[in-house]
């Protein structure tokens, strides 16, 4: 592990993060379903991937495509201490700087995001920018699964394998749901790992609520060498979360008045004080 982060440690990060995405998104609702479930990549993206660099920031590149997921990187950005809390409760009010969909130079965001199906294609540019010029830099780029309904990240996945850039690791969010149903009966996507391995990808489905899955997959990503890698991971929307599971059906989008904001904070505190028990033992 890069940062000899323990598993129960980042279980720990993980839930604050869960904490972080309710607190944000009760004030007007929001994507918090999203921001539950990948609490955990988030976790161990933030915390024990991406490598750090002498200004307090990141040396490793994370590219987000899919907007209505800022809501994780906001929550692990407040775990990490780079927004209060205070702004990031602003978070869709009229004026805010914490947009749904982040702009570029936004802290946190490389791109602009909400156009579904950019991130890829920038992400291995950067990647190749970053090989063609001699630096160690890895890009790595989360993305949805109806994404993959998109024609430009199958462009993107073709230009990343014919260079071979294994400074690049995809990311993608594999939860069947987008705004209009569930992916699967919108435009099937799978099998999405062998459509990723015929452009030359490297690539593993994981549970992505599982961190130990999550840091084996990453530790796999950088032992590949010659090939990019996907990491399709499974989710479900507000997983980690049990009584927020059972407000169905699944929506893509939270109303503020669609859920139990205050059931959930409770949930989540309780699970955060059994891991913060358990690691003092």
């Amino acid at each position: 592990m890069r940062r000899n982060q323990s598993v129960n440690d980042l279980a720990v990060i993980a839930a604050r993060i869960r904490r972080h995405v309710l607190e944000i998104c009760r004030q007007r609702g929001g994507y918090a379903a999203q921001g539950v479930a990948l609490a955990d990549i988030a976790a161990v993206l933030y915390f024990d991937e991406l490598r750090p660099d002498a200004d307090g920031w990141f040396k490793d590149r994370f590219v987000l495509s899919n907007g209505h997921d800022a809501i994780m990187v906001y929550g692990a950005l407040a775990e990490t201490g780079h927004y209060g809390m205070d702004v990031l409760k602003t978070y869709n009010a009229d004026g805010t700087s914490v947009d749904q969909s982040p702009i570029e130079g936004q802290l946190g965001f490389e791109i602009t995001a909400g156009s579904l199906g950019q991130g890829p294609s920038q992400s291995a540019g950067l990647a190749w920018s970053l090989r063609r010029q001699g630096l160690d830099e890895r890009v790595y780029c989360l993305f949805s699964d109806g994404e993959l309904q998109e024609g430009n990240v199958w462009e993107a996945a073709m230009f990343a394998g014919h260079q071979k850039l294994d400074n690049l690791c995809f990311i993608i969010d594999n939860n069947d749901m987008q705004a209009s149903g569930q992916v699967a009966d919108v435009l099937a996507v799978e099998p999405v790992p062998e459509k990723f391995e015929a452009f030359g990808f490297k690539s593993r489905r994981i549970n992505g609520t599982g961190i130990t899955e999550l840091l084996d997959a990453f530790e796999e990503a950088r032992a590949t060498k010659g090939r990019p890698y996907a990491m399709i991971c499974d989710t479900r929307l507000w997983a980690g979360i049990n009584c927020l599971q059972k407000a169905l059906p699944m929506a893509h989008y939270t109303a503020r008045t669609a859920v139990d904001w205050d059931e959930g904070l409770t949930e989540i505190g309780a699970t955060l004080m059994e891991l913060e028990a358990k690691r003092r033992e």
